[in-house]
């Protein structure tokens, strides 16, 4: 089970309990555990196509599309289809009414937020370097939203 870099899943408590709890067959350790420069490969492949992906998106339109961004791609394969299951949790405060108002929303609140979290945790800045736009899932059953009827998270 491999989680997204969230402040949803972290504020949640859910991030904690995927990764440290024990109960699930976390990614997140594994890859934390490998050697980046030699485990590169490997890494890509846990991450890209694990059996379930919990994350949350930037922002969910009114009519049902989920934007996720992120600086360096990593998160997208197992949200766009690599995983066999996916769910994103989502607070009410992302639910906006259009593609465009979504959009807006990534550059003008979410990279923000992602960009101070970034400076402090890794010392470098953040960007908006890949947008993933889900606009249905063709696989019945693959997907669900938990939309939260309290804001948490970015």
């Amino acid at each position: 089970m491999f989680t997204g870099a969230s402040e949803t899943l972290r504020l949640s408590g859910i991030d904690e309990d995927i990764n440290t709890g024990g109960r699930y067959d976390a990614v997140r350790p594994r890859v934390l555990a490998i050697d980046r420069a030699a485990g590169a490969d490997e890494i890509r492949r846990l991450l890209a196509s694990p059996d379930y992906v919990v994350n949350s998106v930037a922002a969910v339109t009114e009519t049902g599309s989920l934007v996720l961004a992120s600086g360096s791609g990593s998160q997208l394969p197992a949200n766009a289809g690599g995983a066999a299951h996916a769910v994103w949790v989502v607070g009410a405060q992302k639910v906006v009414p259009d593609l465009g108002t979504a959009l807006r929303r990534v550059e003008e609140h979410a990279l923000p937020l992602e960009d101070a979290r970034a400076r402090e945790v890794y010392g470098s800045p953040s960007a908006v370097n890949r947008l993933l736009v889900l606009n249905a899932e063709p696989r019945p059953g693959r997907g669900t939203v938990l939309l939260l009827r309290v804001a948490v998270g970015h």
